[in-house]
């Protein structure tokens, strides 16, 4: 899907959801924030400045699939640390056990295989992955989707609880309007590549205005 006329801002510190259907382009958008795909024209710009990718890092939808199945998961964390030179390589490890506990996930959890950990798990060593270089704003692309409701609350409560304790900025993207009023501050609504509504979490929860979002919010009330 592409996108089409969109501007936003996402202030320092806040949590920002975006919302909409599968195929809204809601994950085409967090590519291209990411310069994984190139604008055909417009700009990004973070912190005035073009270069986004050093501080800014993504969690995935499928921790199965973003975790390569040939690799410790101790490497697989370090990777980030290594390719950026943020430590001395006889570092990393004191590094990654602390970014595992961060997750909370066991130390020894680095010595293991993707296949050996549950969704959940691997979906933690995605977080930690994605905070390895220390970045200030993270994108979420539906990181719970893919998971049990059980888990899928226990990751977004550990999600809270990291931007509180690292001062990060989120981009949290889902379809779901129930999860986004949880974890964000802000709401923008998407729908065929445009935004078409965008307020206070509590106003887009409450009032809405557009009657895409209406019947959003209607689906989301119905389950």
């Amino acid at each position: 899907m592409a996108v089409d006329n969109i501007s936003f801002r996402v202030q320092k510190g806040e949590s920002l959801g975006l919302v909409g259907e599968s195929g809204s382009g809601k994950s085409t958008l967090a590519r291209l924030i990411l310069k994984l795909i190139e604008p055909t024209s417009g700009d990004i710009i973070y912190n005035n400045v073009e270069d986004i990718r050093r501080e800014c890092q993504i969690v995935f939808q499928d921790p199965q699939t973003s975790l390569n199945p040939r690799i410790r998961i101790g490497e697989a964390v370090g990777e980030p640390i290594l390719v950026h030179r943020l430590l001395a390589k006889q570092k990393i490890p004191k590094r990654v056990s602390e970014l595992l506990q961060l997750v909370k996930l066991p130390a020894d959890h680095a010595k293991r295989y993707p296949h050996e950990l549950s969704g959940g798990e691997r979906q933690r060593v995605g977080i930690a992955r994605a905070l390895a270089s220390r970045p200030m704003f993270l994108i979420l692309d539906e990181p719970v989707s893919s998971l049990d409701v059980s888990i899928q609350v226990d990751i977004l409560k550990l999600l809270r609880e990291i931007r509180k304790e690292l001062d990060l900025t989120y981009l949290f993207i889902a379809h779901d309007l129930s999860v986004i009023g949880f974890m964000c501050d802000r709401i923008a609504v998407m729908q065929s590549g445009k935004l078409v509504e965008m307020g206070e979490r509590d106003q887009i929860l409450k009032d809405p205005r557009d009657p895409y979002t209406k019947e959003l919010l209607e689906s989301t009330l119905a389950l």
